[in-house]
């Protein structure tokens, strides 16, 4: 007698928050997929074509692997997931197209034990998916529903030969047999196939291998609802409870993304209270969860990471930053790019980061370089050194800074690729270096507000700070007053406006100075830089 995998143990294992692959609704605390994107159940029923597109990590693997679950049980269709991720770079469709045949087969085996002699020898790879298709859906007693995940990382040649393959049996269905209904699912919607072709000057020829999508849809980000609900399974099972206060902080923080809540959640149940579910969690454990999530980067933190290195997402990303005025074209490639890829969102007013965890990750992934450098320096000193009566001395921090400012930016802006932002992103790498000692910064950057707002929160106190390029005389007096609204806003009775002077014939005595006012009773400290 063979003994059964699993243990009986292992069967009555208690659910977790899962933040690696799949979440699967016997093993994981788990929001139903099919209620963030809804209505691909009428496009399959109705023989459509289709995209599903989301951020890496938002719940698409989950989704269709519990879609194809669900339409198997109904037992009206022959339903298969197929991954496309090995396939990732083989340009050559000569190799590229017979690896996706033989990740197919491998599929349609488990359904059809014949399967690999319905594709033939793969010679033609021009037309091999398309007469392989065919046989199985000819053979088979059901129609066929096909879900191809990670199809945005097949290259160049090979993506144009597979949906040039897949547009030929959609056209002929007619009269010839082929799959009922297709998903395309990937980080990216197809109009990013179209231009990262056009960028290689590839021709598409006469007949657009993309005309044959229907509909593109999307994995919503949790609502503050759907956290309650997916914290209180956890509840439910072991009795540890998460207050509205923790619920909000952590919908603050992540906005609903669903990688982020799952490990906010799991930092804070299996790392800070060490699994004792007797312990209540707190708000204040949300803010310690972030930070260690932050500096973990995990590899879904790095992969996000890594894009600001690309030309297209540095074009995007500065301006949002600087807080510039720009108004991207909606058929932007470059600007449907980044939105795909989940770093930014559009309100309808303003490009901004899509939550304050990837706010912060970003600035700091950008400001890396010189604060190594300033390790290497030992400068500025740490925050000790800027303490008085238990409070940072600004004064002293923001002088020592326009001294090193004047010393060292024309050699540390030279060193940045984002060198509009280079200003911002050097005083907060000088001021991050500080806060590294025991306090924290929240940041507010979009496009549209001309300035970075900040505040730092060392020992249960607040500094708002503001940073603007001149642009002409009324900087400072509209960035006076934006500070007092900013400072108001916080509770603070006064804060610091640092102008940068970037005019190269502007002598360093009046780009530097330091003057003191109020507006509305708020003391505004103007640093010039």
């Amino acid at each position: 007698m063979i003994k059964p995998f699993f243990s009986k143990k292992q069967e009555t294992m208690k659910k977790y928050f899962n933040i690696a692959g799949p979440c699967h609704p016997e093993k994981h605390y788990m929001i139903p997929s099919e209620t963030r994107c809804g209505g691909i159940t009428e496009l399959i029923e109705q023989e459509q074509y289709f995209v599903i597109y989301a951020a890496r990590q938002s719940g698409k693997t989950t989704l269709l692997l519990d879609l194809v679950k669900k339409l198997n049980r109904e037992g009206r269709y022959h339903a298969l997931y197929c991954s496309l991720e090995t396939v990732q770079g083989i340009i050559d469709p000569k190799e590229g197209i017979p690896a996706i045949a033989n990740r197919l087969i491998s599929e349609a085996e488990l359904i059809d034990p014949e399967s690999r002699n319905r594709f033939g020898d793969f010679s033609d790879y021009t037309n091999v998916l398309r007469t392989g298709l065919t046989e199985l859906c000819r053979k088979s007693d059901k129609p066929a529903v096909i879900l191809f995940d990670e199809a945005d990382c097949l290259s160049n040649g090979t993506l144009i030969a597979f949906l040039r393959q897949l547009r030929d049996g959609y056209v002929n269905r007619s009269r010839i047999p082929f799959v009922h209904s297709v998903g395309l699912i990937g980080m990216r919607n197809i109009r990013d196939y179209k231009g990262r072709i056009r960028e290689d000057r590839d021709t598409l020829g006469s007949a657009s291998p993309f005309n044959i999508v229907t509909k593109a849809l999307t994995l919503k980000n949790f609502t503050k609802e759907e956290i309650e609900e997916l914290y209180g399974q956890h509840t439910q099972e072991t009795g540890q409870f998460f207050s509205p206060d923790v619920t909000d902080s952590v919908y603050y923080y992540t906005q609903g993304q669903p990688w982020l809540v799952n490990a906010v959640a799991r930092e804070i149940v299996t790392e800070t209270l060490e699994s004792d579910h007797t312990k209540e969690p707190v708000s204040g454990h949300v803010g310690q969860a972030v930070e260690t999530i932050i500096q973990r980067r995990d590899t879904h933190i790095d992969s996000l990471l890594e894009r600001l290195k690309e030309d297209r997402v540095r074009r995007i990303v500065e301006p949002v930053i600087v807080g510039e005025e720009k108004d991207f074209n909606f058929t932007d490639d470059d600007y449907r790019y980044v939105l795909d890829l989940g770093l930014l969102k559009d309100d309808g007013s303003a490009l901004m980061p899509s939550n304050p965890i990837y706010s912060e990750i970003m600035i700091r992934k950008l400001t890396f370089p010189p604060r190594e450098s300033m390790r290497l320096s030992d400068f500025p000193p740490h925050a000790p050194a800027y303490l008085t009566a238990g409070k940072l001395d600004m004064k002293k921090l923001l002088t020592d800074f326009q001294t090193f400012w004047r010393e060292n930016s024309a050699i540390w802006q030279e060193r940045f690729q984002y060198k509009e932002a280079a200003p911002h992103l050097i005083l907060m790498a000088f001021l991050q270096r500080i806060v590294n000692t025991g306090g924290r910064t929240d940041r507010e950057f979009a496009t549209g507000r001309g300035r970075i707002d900040l505040c730092i929160h060392y020992q249960n106190k607040k500094y708002p700070v503001e940073i603007k390029i001149r642009r002409d005389q009324k900087t400072i007096e509209e960035g006076k007053k934006q500070l007092a609204n900013y400072v108001d806003t916080l509770g603070c009775d006064t804060g610091w406006l640092v102008i940068f002077d970037r005019r190269k014939r502007t002598s360093w005595k009046n780009k530097l100075f330091w003057k003191t006012g109020r507006i509305n009773d708020k003391a505004i400290h103007i640093v010039g830089c």
